[in-house]
């Protein structure tokens, strides 16, 4: 079985509490609509930003662990120590 990933889990969760909030809130529709409604769009694209950032944030990730494990991390290789300066 997969390993959930942060960016999927993240977004869910706050996409929850919106929906849950929303659901609290709904009482305030008859007064103030329109900021109910503007509310809930922003939460969204948050929500939807967030999701997309994180997984933009796991493929760099991913790759960049591709990388290490193809050509070695930067850090393996020492220093010639003839090259340096006292």
């Amino acid at each position: 079985m997969k390993k959930p990933r942060g960016s999927t889990i993240i977004p869910l969760c706050m996409l929850v509490y919106l929906a849950v909030m929303a659901w609290v809130g709904r009482g305030s529709l008859t007064s103030e609509a329109t900021i109910y409604w503007i509310k809930l769009g922003v939460g969204l694209v948050i929500i939807v930003g967030l999701y997309f950032a994180l997984r933009r944030k796991e493929q760099l990730r991913r790759r960049r662990e591709e990388q290490e494990a193809t050509y070695g991390h930067y850090d393996d290789s020492t220093p010639d120590s003839s090259n340096t300066k006292s």
